[in-house]
């Protein structure tokens, strides 16, 4: 099952099927259960990574680091003053090269189109690990760590709440609907998804048949009502901070605060975010540091599924 994702790229979920995300999912199981019992390995002894970073990071670069080294990689950071990628050099340039020399690449920027170019011309495995468009990384963790809360991913009621056209909610649409969950969009109708994503994610809800929903609202009181999963993220991502003032002045009703938790009638329910928070604008300290909230749990996540990834595209599996 996982020897179809040889030689992979992962660039936003959209062409990974269900089985597909589920065994990256249970790999990173695997892999998080073997690192936790202190084994290391080989999975990726000779692997030379590449990891592109336009933006900075703490959880993913960290994650693909410590992923590499603890299976026997080597990654080479390349940061904005490493490389010269779209500008002194075009992307195709720059991605054959790295692909001479590299096992995979990993890009984190702003243009889905280089990440794209990447895996187009570089002859390897390439890695989102975020874009304006799409965060995959993120989105295999927020999965493993339902999946660790609830035992399944099918049939969850995930709602997420405040900027709903950013990469995180993108990516989460597109990945409910995979795996069939009930997932809803609570944002001020400014912030909504381009509503040609929101009809492509219906699309694949309905023809997987497992039994998935897609649901746009303004109302996010109503929308977390029996959720088994609220989550959030800041109001403005990097490269918006100029427009943080006039994202407060829409999103305070979509705070997630205790109010909101207790909304969802559910003594189970979770809290999710992908990090770093501002608590006091997207997210309460009260929320944030209560037992509802997972976000931890999450950020250690990113490492597994992140390893898992690599392990499943260019492991010595």
């Amino acid at each position: 099952m996982g020897t179809n994702l040889r030689g992979r790229h992962l660039l936003s979920l959209k062409h990974h099927t269900s089985q597909e995300i589920e065994y990256l999912i249970k790999l990173s199981t695997d892999l998080k259960n073997k690192k936790l019992a202190g084994e290391r390995g080989k999975l990726l002894e000779g692997k030379n990574i590449a990891l592109i970073f336009e933006k900075a990071s703490t959880r993913t670069r960290c994650a693909f680091t410590v992923a590499a080294i603890d299976e026997g990689g080597h990654s080479e950071f390349l940061g904005v003053n490493d490389i010269h990628l779209g500008v002194k050099e075009s992307v195709s340039d720059t991605a054959r090269v790295l692909g001479r020399m590299f096992d995979g690449i990993e890009f984190r920027g702003y243009s889905q189109k280089f990440v794209e170019d990447l895996a187009e011309y570089s002859g390897v495995p390439v890695w989102n690990g975020l874009t304006d468009d799409y965060h995959p990384t993120q989105v295999l963790a927020d999965f493993m760590t339902v999946r660790e809360n609830f035992g399944k991913l099918r049939g969850i009621k995930f709602v997420y709440v405040g900027d709903g056209r950013n990469n995180v909610a993108n990516t989460l649409m597109i990945g409910a609907a995979k795996v069939g969950m009930h997932f809803t969009i609570a944002a001020p109708e400014e912030l909504f998804p381009d509503p040609l994503l929101v009809e492509e994610c219906i699309k694949i809800a309905e023809e997987n048949e497992l039994g998935g929903t897609i649901e746009i609202t303004k109302d996010a009181k109503s929308a977390v009502k029996n959720a088994d999963v609220i989550y959030t993220d800041v109001w403005a991502s990097m490269g918006e901070e100029a427009k943080l003032a006039e994202r407060k002045k829409i999103l305070w009703p979509y705070q997630v605060n205790m109010d909101l938790i207790k909304a969802a009638d559910n003594k189970n329910v979770i809290f999710l975010h992908c990090l770093p928070a501002v608590k006091g604008y997207e997210v309460t300290e009260e929320v944030f540091e209560s037992t509802y909230g997972r976000q931890f749990d999450q950020a250690e996540n990113r490492l597994h599924t992140i390893k898992a990834v690599m392990v499943a595209s260019i492991g010595n599996l």
